[in-house]
């Protein structure tokens, strides 16, 4: 375990709401706020969602992002952006008619889902490789699609997080590396923990982990109750590590989380208490190849 560990805060999600937790932060300045003290307390990369403030649901909304972008690099923090990717891959089934869109179905374009990194390009977004029964809905992620969202993400200059929630969306990317739609080394986040993906546990992960590219990089995260195990147990297989409210609302077993900071701080003294070394935005751009 000499190398340094990257530990990603994943500050707000689209799918955790105030309900479960009245700290997480929904408004762009509260995302980007959250961004920087997460950084502060040892994150070296903020992985950022935004949120519509009124109905505090996901949004695409290009000026939120642009708003919590400048806000981060108006303060000079330095941790490293990683914008999201995930939003407009939901369809939910009609009920009266499967095949029309009900409601919360935020179904779009590929050239839609990444016309805000295009923008903004920041230096990671994530793509997601999955395709899945997720909550009441399917997320959607089609392999025409992934390919024209990979496209445009390689042009403008940005790191893609190929995000993996099962095994067959690991081997669907490796397909696109040997088709040379994805770059290598490419960097992976195994997603643990989401019903019916892949189960949050050791076994798991050790598996997953077994059938990565060889010189891939990666880091896993669970989530819920399993966030910081296995936060423990990625860092004890080589990889790079995650935490936040998108992943968990608890510090502790039926103990809310005060925020973002208290979730980090917690992470950093369990790497550290292993015998691991974070690495600060500099280091974790240099472990990246970032630009």
């Amino acid at each position: 375990m000499s190398k340094k560990t990257i530990l990603t805060c994943a500050v707000t999600g689209n799918l955790t709401m105030p309900s479960q937790n009245p700290a997480l932060p929904i408004t762009p300045e509260q995302i980007a706020t959250a961004a920087i003290d997460a950084g502060k307390a040892g994150a070296a990369i903020a992985h950022i969602h935004v949120r519509d403030p009124e109905t505090a649901r996901g949004s695409m909304d290009l000026a939120r992002y642009t708003e919590v972008v400048s806000r981060i690099r108006d303060a000079g923090s330095d941790i490293i952006i990683n914008l999201t990717t995930g939003e407009g891959g939901r369809f939910m089934p009609g009920l009266e008619e499967p095949r029309e869109a009900g409601p919360g179905t935020t179904l779009t374009t590929p050239e839609r889902r990444v016309a805000h990194v295009e923008a903004l390009r920041p230096e990671i977004c994530t793509l997601d490789f999955n395709t899945m029964f997720s909550g009441t809905g399917v997320v959607i992620n089609t392999p025409r699609n992934l390919g024209i969202m990979a496209e445009r993400i390689r042009a403008a200059g940005v790191l893609p997080e190929i995000e993996i929630f099962d095994s067959g969306d690991l081997q669907l990317a490796k397909v696109f590396l040997a088709e040379g739609k994805l770059a290598s080394p490419a960097l992976f986040q195994i997603v643990l923990g989401v019903r019916y993906g892949a189960v949050a546990n050791p076994e798991t992960l050790m598996y997953l982990k077994s059938q990565l590219p060889p010189d891939a990089m990666w880091a896993a995260f669970g989530i819920g109750r399993m966030a910081f195990p296995m936060l423990a147990q990625a860092y004890l297989l080589g990889g790079h590590v995650r935490i936040g409210m998108e992943d968990t609302v608890y510090i502790d077993k039926g103990e809310l989380t005060r925020g973002n900071v208290q979730l980090v701080e917690k992470a950093v003294g369990i790497i550290t208490s292993l015998g691991g070394t974070l690495a600060t935005p500099a280091e974790a751009r240099a472990i990246l190849g970032l630009r």
